[in-house]
């Protein structure tokens, strides 16, 4: 069996940390779900960033939407959701069959919004509504701005992926925020039943911490963390007023592990596949490490309920003088700013795109 079939088995979802054009039209897509376990999708503006600047493919779409008055955000929004119509139909059968626990994709607001409630609220509305399906979640950053944001989007009713978490302290002010828009929903007698993931990112705290670490401990905060929230994730939900909400017939927001990719190169490739695997939560892969996982992982048991060796490791990794606490905002507010920067990057290379297209185009019919 493979082992991707193994974390399927074991009560783990596995998403695709990546959307293509050319995933879609080559089948690639649909290989990994029938093949590889794949139950849900998930994308950000670098992955668009890639995809539109990797090769043609979106090319006659962007020059049709740019003759059709399109530009600027709006084009990219129609041009993003037109792939991930395409993929939340692929896993429609998964979310039937799952009543809505699985088969999600994922679509980001602009993270030029990071610091607007109101906006953030607003932008969250458009997109689940132009995106029409069911199993799309909107991706909004859980910065302090974004968890006031994030309570009433859930009170609305809309699926939420909460990006941008690196710490217990994050994961759970993301749940509370989740929880209270399901209890307004409740109290409102409302549907408690609203899709949602809260994303913790792993990877970038060992690129963060490694230069500032003895080899002993390099790798391994990132993991740390993750059991450490694994644990709080547990703890919620055995706890009474989970349980009351479970009642009314509420579901979990599911914790995700994200940017599980391996960075350094002296590492396994699948070393945070492998030890992550936990049932009840989402592992979001990029290609590359599903691909790795699926030929040769490995899974070394099942993560431990009551957060194993975490504080030890986190107590010796503050002893070598790393600060956690505030790394951890740090690691949001850097990651706010990159995403800012692929958002530009992105819209300036659609832009430019168009620009050309519609020199070539003009260029073909000049007598």
């Amino acid at each position: 069996m493979k082992a991707t079939r193994q974390l399927h088995e074991l009560g783990q979802s596995l998403w695709l940390d990546n959307i293509t054009r050319t995933l879609l039209d080559d089948g690639s897509l649909a290989r990994y779900i029938a093949e590889d376990s794949v139950t849900g999708l998930t994308s950000n503006p670098s992955i668009f960033d890639a995809a539109i600047g990797g090769g043609a493919a979106y090319d006659a779409a962007i020059h049709a939407k740019s003759l059709a008055g399109l530009s600027g955000e709006k084009l990219f929004i129609e041009l993003a959701l037109e792939d991930l119509r395409r993929a939340a139909d692929l896993l429609a059968p998964v979310f039937e069959r799952t009543a809505g626990v699985d088969g999600w994709v994922s679509m980001e607001i602009s993270p030029l919004l990071a610091a607007d409630s109101a906006a953030s609220i607003a932008a969250a509305r458009q997109i689940h509504a132009q995106a029409d399906r069911d199993n799309l979640l909107v991706k909004i950053p859980g910065t302090p701005e974004g968890i006031a944001a994030i309570e009433e989007v859930i009170f609305l009713g809309i699926p939420i992926n909460v990006t941008l978490l690196f710490s217990r302290d994050h994961y759970l002010a993301a749940a509370e925020a989740y929880m209270r828009g399901i209890e307004r929903r409740i109290n409102a007698e409302l549907d408690p039943r609203v899709g949602s993931v809260a994303s913790l990112f792993i990877s970038r705290w060992d690129v963060a911490s490694n230069p500032h670490l003895p080899g002993e401990l390099h790798n391994k905060l990132g993991i740390a963390v993750g059991q450490q929230t694994y644990r709080a994730y547990r703890d919620l939900l055995a706890s009474p007023r989970w349980q009351r909400l479970a009642a009314a017939g509420a579901q979990p927001q599911r914790l995700l592990w994200a940017s599980t990719g391996t960075k350094d190169p002296s590492a396994s490739d699948t070393l945070y596949v492998s030890a992550l695997a936990a049932p009840n939560t989402v592992d979001t892969l990029p290609e590359k490490t599903l691909l790795a996982f699926a030929d040769h992982g490995q899974l070394h048991g099942m993560m431990a309920v009551d957060g194993g060796d975490a504080d030890a490791v986190l107590a010796s990794i503050g002893k070598a003088g790393v600060d956690v606490e505030a790394l951890a905002a740090t690691l949001q507010d850097e990651g706010a700013q990159a995403f800012v920067k692929s958002w530009q990057q992105l819209l300036g290379r659609i832009a430019d795109k168009a620009s050309a297209l519609d020199d070539k185009a003009q260029g073909s019919v000049s007598p």
